[in-house]
């Protein structure tokens, strides 16, 4: 089982890489910078890389839980991913062309940039406060 600390220490640095790619893209030459793109993918592999690691890891012990409600919040959870995923992947088919940003309207792309930033930070304060107390509650459950 993936640890606690390691889910808190990606959806640290999503947070982090967010701030980051943010400031940058703000001002439009940045956007054509390979140090830009480094990080902007960076950020892009952390998030993809977060969502697997939670498919693979959380989800299935509380699905399979005899308590409706644990079920419901991961059934959530789950289905709030998958609409992510596909929000997520539609902005990078629009905006990234073979690991390079391509910035054709710099007003849209911060704008798109600035509104799937903020969607996936809901999801990782979600997250935090919702879902990873629930499978430790779950785990003490399983562990009494």
């Amino acid at each position: 089982m993936l640890s606690f600390d390691e889910l808190n220490e990606q959806n640290h640095k999503i947070s982090e890489l967010s701030q980051v790619v943010l400031h940058l893209i703000r001002e439009r030459a940045m956007c054509d910078m390979d140090t830009t793109c480094d990080i902007f993918f960076m950020f892009v592999d952390t998030v993809n890389n977060h969502f697997k690691l939670e498919d693979t890891n959380v989800y299935g012990k509380l699905l399979s839980h005899s308590d409706k409600k644990v079920t419901n919040v991961a059934s959530q959870f789950m289905s709030g991913s998958v609409e992510i995923k596909k929000i997520f992947q539609n902005y990078i088919k629009k905006w990234c062309h073979n690991k390079r940003l391509r910035v054709k309207n710099h007003e849209d792309f911060v704008k798109d940039t600035e509104e799937m930033m903020r969607l996936v930070l809901n999801r990782v304060q979600d997250e935090t406060e919702k879902l990873y107390p629930l499978v430790r509650k779950v785990n003490k459950e399983e562990a009494a």
